[in-house]
């Protein structure tokens, strides 16, 4: 069982969504966020004052997938993350030791679905 963390740009989410539905994912959980990295931020000026951002916000999807799942996935989100440009977002795996459905008491990957 693997987690999949991807942090990407909001206006990616319906793409990102709509090619993770056609792998055939459909659980995910999504949840807005404040970050920097390469893009280091930039600067505005509100009346007269410059004030430097170098929070933006983000979209950060974290998705829990069997074995067999991972690669698809991360697949998916690529390809509807993906701009080319800086800022296009990260993914991170991780293992998943143990997952456990609250409501049957199922464990393992019967319980991820």
């Amino acid at each position: 069982m693997k987690l999949i963390i991807a942090m990407i740009q909001p206006h990616r989410l319906p793409d990102v969504k709509k090619a993770l539905y056609d792998a055939g994912v459909f659980k995910m959980t999504v949840t807005n966020v404040l970050g920097c990295g390469q893009q280091k931020g930039y600067t505005e000026t509100y009346r007269g004052v410059i004030h430097e951002v170098n929070l933006l916000k983000k979209i950060r999807l974290e998705i829990a997938v069997n074995e067999d799942y991972a690669d698809k996935t991360i697949d998916a989100i690529r390809k509807g993350a993906y701009t080319g440009n800086i800022g296009d977002g990260k993914i991170f795996v991780l293992e998943l030791p143990r997952c456990i459905r609250i409501r049957t008491g199922e464990e393992g990957p019967e319980a991820i679905g």
